[in-house]
C-alpha cells in the first residue's frame, strides 16, 4: 500500500558477471553492474548494482543503489536506495539513505540511515518558543 516501487530492468546494465563465473579480488566499475555469479572481495561501483537470484558476494559493497535478490555476506554503503527482494539475503551492516525490505527477505545486521539534502529543511516537531514558555511557567 505505501510501497515505493523502483523499476529495475534486468537488461539495463553495463557489466554482467554470469552465473558460471567466480571472481576473487576487488572489482571497480561504473554504470550498472549485474552480478549473477560469485564474488569474493569488495565491489566499488560508481553507479548501481544488481545482485541476481544466483548472485553471491562475500565482501563489502559501495554503490549508489543496490537491488539484492541473491546473498551478500558483508557490509553495504549506498548513496541512495538499498532494496532486498523476497529471495534476497543480507548478512552485514548497512549505511543507506533509503532501505526497502520485501516480505520473506532476510536481513541480519545493523542499519545506519544517512541524512538527505532535504533533511536541512525539516522543521523541529517542538518549537523553541514552547520550550521557553514551559520553562518560564514552572
Amino acid at each position: 500500500m505505501f510501497k515505493k516501487k523502483v523499476e529495475t530492468s534486468s537488461n539495463a546494465f553495463d557489466t554482467l558477471v554470469g552465473s558460471n563465473t567466480k571472481v576473487e579480488g576487488k572489482v571497480h566499475g561504473s554504470g550498472t553492474i549485474r552480478l549473477d555469479g560469485h564474488l569474493i572481495g569488495d565491489l566499488h561501483v560508481d553507479g548501481d548494482a544488481i545482485i541476481g537470484n544466483d548472485g553471491k558476494v562475500e565482501g563489502n559493497i559501495f554503490c549508489n543503489n543496490i537491488l539484492i535478490s541473491g546473498t551478500i555476506i558483508g557490509n553495504i554503503n549506498t548513496e541512495e536506495q538499498l532494496r532486498i527482494t523476497n529471495t534476497g539475503e543480507l548478512y552485514g551492516d548497512i549505511e543507506v539513505t533509503s532501505f526497502v525490505v520485501d516480505e520473506e527477505a532476510i536481513f541480519e545486521g545493523s542499519c545506519k540511515m544517512k541524512k538527505t539534502l532535504d533533511d536541512n529543511k525539516v522543521k523541529p516537531m517542538v518549537k523553541n518558543e514552547n520550550r521557553t514558555e514551559e520553562k518560564t511557567a514552572k
